[in-house]
């Protein structure tokens, strides 16, 4: 790798290919040090912050549990022995993933990736597997219900809640792509609001994602709510959500990601919904998938909204919506 990164390029005729317009030639002369910085910048930003911050609590637990690096293959077995039944087997196999990666990138054998390993962990899956909980779909009935809750109170946490809620459900938005939002991404339309996202964690590459929020004509209206928000907190550039002190100024940063469930959790108390232990961020994105199907939307409309990746995805969120929709029990027991 050292001889790939400082290896000098051949010398080639000018007369020969530029690239983008560019003499290959003429280029500035970068430092083996600059090089080496670059390189393990581009390394870095191949994984997420968020996969980052995983493995990086997964080797922590690992170190604090007694382990050390690297890893023998008996020591990384104690290890899944120790927390089989505790832990789930899915955070398990994220650890055991972490390992991995620590062992690849320094060069050590991947021990937690052999073949004994591997079978430990399918057989503590096996036995203490269980249903990954899904957070509940927030129907659209029980959003406007918040809104008209939020709408008659007219403070300025209300007025933020009231477009945070709406944007996240109608936008399809995942809690950090909400709080990520700016002023430089929105661009009104008379039809309504068009946000583009430079990027989400479907798109690492930074392509961007565009999505459409038209005016609404009853209860819910997102765009307008988010006019409201803007001018009542004179947000002008920046973040679009961000937090309100107790002496009613608003904050210059964006808000945490987790401030999401927090707001969502309080305004679905005030309206008295039964079901707040199964209710997330997440819930927003699910309650637009369900309730856009049960509207009548089709499935690359809810595909695209929702910025999915993956057709099972959505697919699941569809069957969700329809369990009592052309069901088989049904046909029998209701003529």
């Amino acid at each position: 790798m050292n001889d790939l990164i400082s290896a000098k390029p051949a010398t080639s005729h000018p007369a020969d290919v530029l690239l983008d317009g560019i003499d290959p030639l003429s280029a500035p002369l970068i430092t083996d040090a600059e090089l080496a910085a670059r390189h393990r910048l581009f390394l870095a930003a191949a994984t997420s912050d968020n996969t980052r911050r995983a493995y990086r609590s997964a080797i922590r637990h690992f170190l604090t549990w007694g382990g050390a690096l690297p890893a023998d293959e008996t020591m990384v077995i104690r290890y899944l022995l120790a927390y089989a039944g505790l832990l789930n087997p899915r955070t398990l196999a994220l650890r055991i993933t972490a390992l991995s990666q620590w062992h690849r990138h320094q060069g050590f054998p991947d021990t937690p990736s052999s073949l004994t390993v591997r079978k430990t962990l399918v057989g503590i899956e096996r036995v203490h597997g269980k249903p990954k909980e899904k957070a509940k779909a927030l129907p659209l009935e029980d959003l406007e219900r918040i809104v008209i809750h939020l709408t008659g109170l007219d403070t300025l946490t209300a007025v933020r809640d009231n477009a945070l809620l709406q944007l996240g459900f109608f936008g399809g938005y995942r809690r950090s792509e909400l709080v990520a939002l700016r002023i430089a991404h929105l661009a009104w339309e008379p039809e309504g609001l068009v946000i583009t996202l430079p990027r989400s964690k479907t798109d690492q590459q930074g392509q961007g994602i565009i999505k459409a929020i038209p005016y609404g004509d009853s209860t819910c209206c997102p765009a307008s709510a988010l006019r409201k928000w803007l001018a009542h907190a004179d947000i002008t550039a920046g973040p679009l959500f961000r937090s309100i002190s107790k002496w009613h100024a608003v904050g210059t940063g964006a808000m945490h990601p987790g401030s999401v469930n927090t707001i969502l959790e309080r305004c679905a108390r005030l309206v008295g919904l039964g079901y707040l232990p199964e209710l997330s961020s997440h819930s927003l994105r699910r309650g637009m998938a369900t309730s856009a199907h049960r509207a009548g939307a089709n499935f690359q409309d809810i595909k695209r909204q929702g910025g999915w990746r993956h057709d099972g995805t959505v697919q699941g969120y569809i069957e969700e919506a329809g369990r009592f929709v052309g069901n088989a029990a049904g046909s029998l027991l209701r003529k």
